[in-house]
């Protein structure tokens, strides 16, 4: 993984975005702590995401998982359920 500095990046930001969409993560470093990171925005493997890609909240993929929901099921009320257990 390439480490520049935020001069660098400030220098030739241009260069340094192009080469994230390029290569791969660049990390940006303060006086030698990385404080960012440039990476593409999308993977390029030659498909758009769907919404199967998408990231679920852990909570409710544990849900999803345990059979608590389908596709009837109002979120909200499995939600409100989870939180009642808790008090």
């Amino acid at each position: 993984m390439k480490s520049i500095s935020i001069r660098e990046l400030h220098n030739k930001t241009g260069e340094w975005v192009r080469r994230a969409d390029e290569e791969q993560e660049i990390v940006v470093t303060d006086r030698g702590r990385a404080v960012a990171v440039l990476h593409p925005l999308a993977a390029k493997v030659g498909r758009k995401k769907t919404w199967k890609d998408r990231v679920l909240h852990p909570a409710y993929a544990a849900a999803l998982k345990a059979g608590r929901l389908d596709s009837t099921t109002d979120s909200t009320e499995a939600i409100s359920e989870e939180r009642s257990a808790w008090r």
